[in-house]
């Protein structure tokens, strides 16, 4: 009985896996025919939106981008239904030049599946719709988040729908983006009568001749074996040109095809290689440009250096001639020993001679005060010996003028009375002040006694 239930188990599991397996052939098979009949029809006819073969196509690939497409999960695990929009988005993001902020930004188209089918028709007029299909299936981890196993976009066959759709690229497309096309509430339906095709095999194509003939003997009495072999002959030969017709025709039609996509794949390839030669030769006029800075800039710093050693030998130089200035300088700041000596004995005796007078100008004072006592006593007995000589003199004498009378000289006292200057001592003569000649001070009237 285990054994039963799994097999009853594993029964509708392969009718699963059968039921999607011929739903992806179909939708790819059905998306090659109607590309092909695009190509087909774009050589007498413009195609448009009111095209039953553009909008078959469209529905197609509107299928086959929603195979297999995983729901939208909601806090409340529930999952609602998502369109191919959201996987475009996020998928085509890193195209270059992509058309998919225009269309978001779109006010006339709100609903998801209305951008998407904007979307197709945006990039159909632009010739990328391979570019685009390329470029979100390279992503393959998104592609695995948007769609469950089993997809056309998982499997291998969806490298073959990209090189399909490169053949849409010879195509001029022109469509309006406000059409009832572009309507999101309108559901995709996709028409198969147009790739419904019936092959007669040869045991049938027999029997209706045997039928023609069994016609042809009933409805005239009068008619030969001959008559009846003769239309059997020529039916047969027309049926043979009519399916050799068909054979050229659909060899010539496959030729066609093939010729518009080895072209279109010729131009995309030219176009690349132009796009390559001319991005090479851009990066080598970079490399180019950039060896070119690079020279000037070393050249600049070879420049550079040589300057900065020439002024720093030119600072050295400078701060060689300053120290010896400066050590000049001192020297010359600083007397000889010698000079020193004769300095010191000419200072003893400058000193010696400060104090000399120093001395003398005391002495010369107290002279000075006994000079005037001596010479007040003096005057003092003239006084008194004048009047002592009047009286003693006789009357009627009359005495003679002798002149004035000589007084003491004081020549001994002759000599500078002013202060002396002070003198530094001879700490102060070491520092860098200018230190007096003693000559010179020795030789100075003031301080030279008479």
């Amino acid at each position: 009985m285990a054994s039963l239930g799994v097999g009853m188990n594993l029964i509708p599991k392969r009718g699963a896996g059968r039921s999607v397996a011929v739903e992806r052939k179909n939708l790819l098979t059905v998306c090659r025919f109607s590309v092909k009949t695009l190509l087909d029809r774009s050589c007498s006819e413009i195609i448009d939106d009111s095209s039953p073969d553009f909008l078959n196509f469209v529905s197609i690939l509107e299928h086959i981008l929603c195979h297999r497409l995983k729901g939208q999960t909601t806090w409340f695990v529930y999952e609602s239904p998502r369109c191919f929009w959201d996987y475009v988005k996020a998928a085509c993001s890193k195209v270059p030049h992509n058309c998919i902020r225009s269309i978001q930004s779109m006010e006339n188209v709100r609903s998801s599946r209305a951008k998407g089918r904007a979307w197709i028709r945006v990039v159909l007029m632009e010739k990328r719709l391979s570019e685009y299909i390329s470029s979100a299936l390279r992503d393959v981890r998104t592609t695995r988040k948007f769609y469950d196993d089993g997809a056309i976009m998982l499997g291998e066959e969806a490298g073959l729908l990209a090189d399909t759709l490169i053949g849409l690229n010879t195509i001029d497309l022109s469509f309006c983006l406000k059409g009832e096309g572009v309507d999101g509430s309108c559901p995709a339906v996709i028409d198969y009568t147009p790739y419904l095709k019936f092959t007669q095999s040869a045991d049938s194509i027999s029997s209706d001749e045997e039928e023609m003939r069994t016609m042809g003997s009933s409805g005239s009495e009068d008619n030969t074996p001959d008559k009846v072999a003769t239309a059997a002959s020529i039916f047969t030969e027309q049926s043979n040109l009519f399916s050799k017709c068909k054979r050229f025709e659909q060899k010539y039609r496959m030729a066609i095809e093939q010729k518009g996509y080895l072209e279109e794949l010729v131009r995309l390839r030219e176009a690349q290689l132009s796009e390559a030669v001319s991005h090479n030769k851009a990066l080598q006029q970079s490399l180019a440009n950039t060896h070119l800075t690079h020279t000037l800039e070393k050249e600049q710093l070879e420049c550079i250096i040589l300057e900065l050693q020439d002024q720093l030998t030119v600072l050295k130089n400078n701060d060689s001639r300053s120290r010896q200035e400066l050590t000049v300088h001192l020297t010359n700041q600083w007397p000889s020993p010698v000079s020193l000596d004769t300095n010191a004995v000419a200072l003893d005796t400058l000193l010696y001679r400060k104090s000399m007078e120093r001395q003398w100008e005391k002495k010369s004072f107290r002279s000075l005060e006994q000079l005037s006592t001596d010479i007040s006593l003096s005057q003092m007995s003239l006084e008194q010996s004048h009047t002592l000589s009047l009286d003693a003199r006789p009357a009627g004498t009359h005495w003679t003028h002798q002149g004035k009378v000589e007084t003491p000289s004081l020549r001994g006292l002759c000599g500078s009375l002013t202060s002396v200057t002070s003198y530094k001592s001879l700490t102060s003569l070491k520092s860098s002040e200018c230190l007096a000649s003693p000559a010179t001070e020795m030789s100075s009237p003031g301080i030279t006694p008479s």
